[in-house]
């Protein structure tokens, strides 16, 4: 079983005895890991990590139509915003390098591979701050329900082509969650947020490819739309955040796997290994066996040393390969 299949497994919940080994690592530790290993990939080969998070395709936003808006001191309202052009997504050359990425992890490692794609609340923070979006719910719900209308079908549109190219797994990031509780309320969650993610979840089961889901913070209030939705994975399912494995294991752990259980907000990057230890030890306790795949929280951070990171990952490699 490589690791395509072992990841796919772990996912159905047939436990095939050795959990799947991930990490979001480079995008602040790149140098350190690379002086240490010579390179990323060769950290990535090391570990033999049974995943990879491909990033690339195109972007949603004209963004010199965006400048020249915001240039002329108009404020980008959701009315605004959808004079703001969306780029083709249909162009072959915005795919070059997915399809490089993918020979690399996918077809030479036999790594189980998913791609990033846009949300429906976090990619518009890009046209508005957040604080003007969460304003704009209250303010302009009709109106932003079009522009969430306009970006669903996009991004239904690009989860297609990644589909296409041979993907495992198409990947939503979109975070709802502060530490405690959402961004807002959980009516505006199910009457704008749902009906749009539905337009790209349906279309992603229709083609039998698996969906997984990225929110920090704490999501408990909309875990059952979550389930409705049809998300196989949900990471991080933040611990740190309110959301303890208990709820998961009580409640979804036939509905979903989680991708996670190494804290970066808490745990790793501070120096106390035994707390390192004690956690990871502690995750693999309570989850291992089951619908669960080892990954840190979110990126680690740039206040971890390579030997703590090293550290951690002798470790989860123990665990997770008996």
């Amino acid at each position: 079983m490589n690791s395509r299949q072992l990841v796919a497994e772990t996912i159905r919940g047939r436990s095939p005895g050795r959990v799947p080994v991930y990490g979001w690592v480079s995008a602040n530790l790149s140098e350190p890991i690379a002086r240490a290993f010579g390179s990323v990939e060769a950290f990535e080969d090391h570990y033999e990590y049974d995943m990879a998070h491909l990033f690339g395709g195109p972007g949603p936003f004209d963004t010199a139509a965006l400048d020249a808006i915001r240039a002329s001191g108009t404020e980008v309202t959701p009315e605004v915003a959808l004079q703001v052009p969306l780029l083709p997504v249909d162009r072959s050359g915005d795919y070059d390098d997915l399809r490089r990425q993918l020979r690399h992890h996918g077809e030479e490692r036999g790594r189980f591979c998913y791609v990033q794609t846009p949300g429906i609340f976090e990619c518009l923070n890009g046209l508005f701050s957040i604080e003007d979006h969460l304003m704009y719910m209250a303010l302009y719900p009709d109106e932003l329900l079009e522009v969430y209308r306009r970006q669903a079908l996009w991004n239904r549109e690009f989860a297609d082509h990644v589909i296409d190219l041979g993907v495992d797994m198409v990947h939503v990031s979109d975070d709802w969650g502060a530490q405690r509780g959402l961004l807002f309320s959980p009516d505006d969650w199910r009457g704008m947020i749902y009906p749009t993610m539905k337009v790209v979840a349906d279309r992603v089961r229709e083609r039998g490819c698996f969906l997984s889901l990225h929110s920090d913070g704490d999501v408990r209030q909309v875990l059952d739309g979550i389930v409705e939705l049809g998300f196989d994975v949900v990471h991080p399912f933040q611990e740190s955040a309110g959301m303890p494995y208990s709820l998961y294991l009580e409640k979804y752990r036939d509905r979903f796997g989680i991708l996670g259980g190494l804290c970066i907000q808490t745990v790793l990057g501070f120096g106390d290994y035994e707390r390192v230890e004690r956690e990871i030890r502690r995750v693999f306790s309570l989850l291992g066996g089951k619908r669960f795949m080892f990954c840190t929280t979110h990126y680690v951070q740039d206040h971890c040393s390579i030997d703590e990171l090293v550290f951690a990952y002798d470790l989860a490699v123990r665990l997770a390969r008996p």
